[in-house]
């Protein structure tokens, strides 16, 4: 790539990772930046989503956290649910405030906290629905002996993912799956798993 190109790709790149880190809508991106437009960011990260760039830098950043030895299977790995309300294909009613629509990111991180797989779906949609979608797409993680793996051996979640049938699947691949209990208050020992795993 050119440098021209180059250097405009990171500054495109600056103001996407700007707005979506702050939360702000497009149009406020602070032209003061030097990044162009909301909207030529906007119309870049779709472009560059369709094209498949996110997914292969994702995939490039893990390979070098590999590399570099930050990620390992630990045997603790954890899934969780976030929702944050922007405009998308994947858009629905937001459970909390049905008068906004939103998405869904269903993400499952390792024991460093890094995301290793991330799924948008709309905000109504049930966490639990996904959690197959979401272990099918496990990456390769390299462990301290032997080839990567792409099942841990622990799974953990909040209350979002309790179910007993997907207990069981889980079960069946040799995964022990730590999940919140429904009408459980809250603080009922799942973070002492959470916080156990990191350390490990």
């Amino acid at each position: 790539m050119a440098q021209p190109l180059l250097d405009d790709a990171l500054w495109t790149l600056t103001g996407i990772l700007f707005v979506l880190r702050g939360g702000l809508p497009w149009q406020m991106l602070p032209r003061e930046m030097g990044c162009g437009s909301g909207s030529t960011c906007w119309r870049r990260l779709v472009k560059w989503e369709r094209a498949g760039v996110w997914r292969r830098l994702h995939e490039t950043l893990l390979a070098e956290l590999r590399g570099r030895g930050r990620l390992t299977s630990a045997g603790w790995w954890w899934t969780a649910g976030r929702s944050a309300r922007c405009a998308g294909k994947k858009t629905g009613p937001n459970p909390t405030d049905r008068r906004k629509a939103g998405p869904k990111h269903h993400i499952v991180t390792g024991a460093r906290g890094v995301p290793l797989v991330a799924h948008v779906t709309a905000a109504n949609v049930n966490d639990i629905t996904h959690l197959d979608a979401l272990v099918a797409d496990l990456p390769a993680v390299r462990v301290r002996r032997g080839l990567p793996r792409r099942r841990p051996d622990v799974l953990q979640g909040d209350r979002g993912y309790d179910s007993q049938p997907h207990r069981d699947r889980l079960a069946a691949r040799g995964i022990v799956a730590i999940f919140g209990r429904r009408r459980t208050s809250h603080g009922s020992g799942l973070g002492v798993f959470r916080w156990s795993s990191s350390a490990r």
